[in-house]
């Protein structure tokens, strides 16, 4: 989903850039919250993931493929703002070092693929959260909801970007079709990625999960009423 220099005209892409500005600036702020001298290493860490495995892609059938987007795991693993700003890092060093989005589209970038997939993501997962049991084993596939839902939301959004300013000769038809096709499949292997990687951090350091203080902090309590 990494959109070039001139897919979308100068409104859009100077619109997108204030959004993503002011969008940074409160997850700067808002992310002391989220992090503390034990878990912000692990936004690094997170940063780093990302952009190792966006760096891989899977194939989803018709010579197309995708890869990950990584909000809704960075958010479930970090929290929604420091999240978001892991994803952001990545973005910026790949249109800075490997031309990967034009520059010009770096605002439109972080709105799609910093943004909307770290909103969706987290919202989805913590609704998921207050149905399914309070369990370590609920994250995965809370998981793998929130990943899930985030991929074609944020293509809906490429979507309603272009019909504003979109300078490609496409019609708008075309490009939601191809989009939300496409992404629902990519919103497959996002899900399934996301789904594992926190299933294994929930099983050996549930701690470090920050989709799952709240369990934890539950079975604490457990424990504690268990030995009084």
């Amino acid at each position: 989903m990494h959109v070039p220099d001139g897919f979308f005209d100068a409104t859009v892409s100077i619109g997108a850039a204030v959004v993503a500005g002011g969008g940074v600036a409160l997850c700067l702020r808002k992310a002391r919250d989220e992090l503390d001298e034990r878990t912000a290493p692990l936004a690094g860490a997170v940063a780093a993931f990302i952009f190792a495995t966006q760096m891989i892609n899977f194939p989803i059938g018709l010579g197309t493929s995708g890869h990950l987007m990584g909000g809704a795991l960075a958010a479930i693993l970090v929290g929604p703002y420091a999240g978001a700003l892991c994803v952001t890092v990545v973005l910026i060093v790949q249109g800075l070092v490997f031309a990967d989005g034009g520059l010009t589209a770096l605002g439109i970038n972080i709105v799609l693929m910093a943004f909307a997939t770290v909103v969706v993501g987290w919202f989805v997962f913590r609704l998921a959260m207050r149905v399914l049991p309070k369990t370590r084993a609920s994250a995965t596939g809370a998981a793998f909801m929130g990943a899930l839902a985030s991929v074609p939301v944020a293509a809906l959004v490429f979507v309603g970007l272009f019909a504003i300013g979109g300078n490609a000769d496409l019609s708008l038809g075309s490009v939601a079709a191809a989009m939300t096709g496409f992404h629902v499949l990519i919103g497959i292997g996002e899900g399934l990625i996301t789904a594992t990687t926190i299933g294994f951090v929930a099983t050996i350091r549930p701690d470090l999960v920050y989709g799952l203080k709240g369990v934890i902090a539950r079975e604490q309590a457990a424990l504690a009423g268990g030995m009084a």
